[in-house]
């Protein structure tokens, strides 16, 4: 009898964890499908305006632009900046968008824009203040939005259109900035928003990792530590939020002696308090990071709801992977190496870019 009953609760035992391990398994991998770019170039960040609309940007001033979805690309350069970096580009329909490029002089740093789809691209911001390193974007509306540099001289002179045709300097808003702090372009994910007027950027490079926020348009900010590693090269990378109060972060560290340290932490009260998720599985410093229900199109964009809420994608130094649960399980994206920027403009439509002009599309 006793034997029975341990075997009996032996075969309960194994069914529950049995159970447990099914629940915990992803119902299904999402499909991954490669796409032509157009161009061999580096491709950096990812800007979907919505299923079919996606603009890209990359290194040799290239950007490309597609608006059947990807079947088929269009790669141009931007005149004016063959030589330089497209750190970040911002979609806005099919035949308007906004490109950041970067380059070794301070008035590398501009901020260009389209209107008849990258035919010609009008210089809106041209730097002129030795040391700023502009690194990322994002738009609330097609006319509003802020652009982040790196600090210079204890401050940061983020920049800010409520127009869409003129930018200024709102450095005297932002908080006192630690020695060296800075953020990372991280294909424009150093920077997200919400709504109409919240934004979170996400710095390191000082002795501590912190979190910027805004809830007024950037009239005024708040800063909050993370629980990141943060020195030279390292510290928060990405940041993403579903809603107003939930939201997720990648860091790491540049340097290859410290490969295992890539991280991602999530806030469930407006960015406040970061909490460490169980670490990815990934190599180096997490680069992309992207919500499928947070897509990088401006406007109030709720998505798709229920499963997909808290499914969340990101792309690192080496490997990428996804979470059903904002980062309590992860999965590996099988083979999926060499790609920095992610963005989604539904659960079934989101696009990764990377090195030599590669494009994935994802569906989930």
């Amino acid at each position: 009898m006793p034997n029975r009953a341990l075997a009996s609760l032996l075969l309960i035992t194994l069914t529950s964890v049995t159970a447990m391990a099914q629940s915990a398994s992803p119902v299904h991998q999402p499909k991954l499908t490669p796409q032509n770019s157009a161009t061999t170039s580096n491709l950096i960040a990812v800007s979907p305006v919505n299923d079919r609309v996606v603009w890209a940007s990359g290194r040799n001033g290239i950007f490309a632009v597609t608006t059947n979805g990807g079947d088929t690309w269009k790669a141009g350069v931007v005149r004016g900046a063959e030589s330089l970096e497209l750190r970040d580009v911002q979609g806005i329909s099919a035949t308007t968008a906004y490109v950041l490029s970067i380059g070794p002089e301070p008035s590398d740093f501009r901020i260009y824009k389209t209107e008849d789809g990258g035919a010609n691209w009008a210089v809106q911001f041209r730097n002129q203040i030795f040391g700023a390193f502009y690194d990322c974007f994002a738009f609330w509306t097609p006319e509003r939005g802020i652009a982040v540099s790196d600090s210079v001289n204890g401050t940061f002179p983020n920049l800010r259109t409520s127009d869409g045709k003129t930018w200024e300097n709102i450095g005297k808003n932002m908080p006192p900035a630690l020695q060296n702090e800075g953020s990372f372009a991280s294909s424009g994910t150093c920077i997200a928003k919400q709504a109409a007027n919240d934004a979170w950027i996400v710095t390191g490079n000082a002795t501590t990792a912190r979190v910027l926020a805004t809830h007024d348009g950037g009239n005024t900010w708040s800063a909050s530590n993370t629980p990141f590693a943060s020195s030279q090269a390292a510290g928060a990378f990405s940041v993403a939020f579903r809603d107003a109060q939930n939201g997720m972060i990648g860091g790491g560290d540049l340097n290859p002696k410290n490969g295992n340290h890539a991280a991602t932490a999530i806030s469930h009260d407006g960015g406040k308090t970061w909490s460490l998720t169980s670490s990815p599985p990934v190599m180096g410093a997490v680069y992309g990071l992207s919500y499928l229900t947070n897509t990088t199109a401006v406007g109030d964009h709720r998505g798709a709801g229920g499963a997909y809420d808290h499914i969340v994608v990101i792309a690192a130094n080496t490997g990428a992977a996804w979470s059903p649960d904002e980062g309590t399980s992860w999965y590996s994206l099988p083979d999926v190496t060499g790609y920095w920027g992610v963005a989604f403009a539904s659960p079934q439509a989101g696009w990764m870019v990377g090195t030599k002009g590669r494009i994935l599309k994802i569906s989930f």
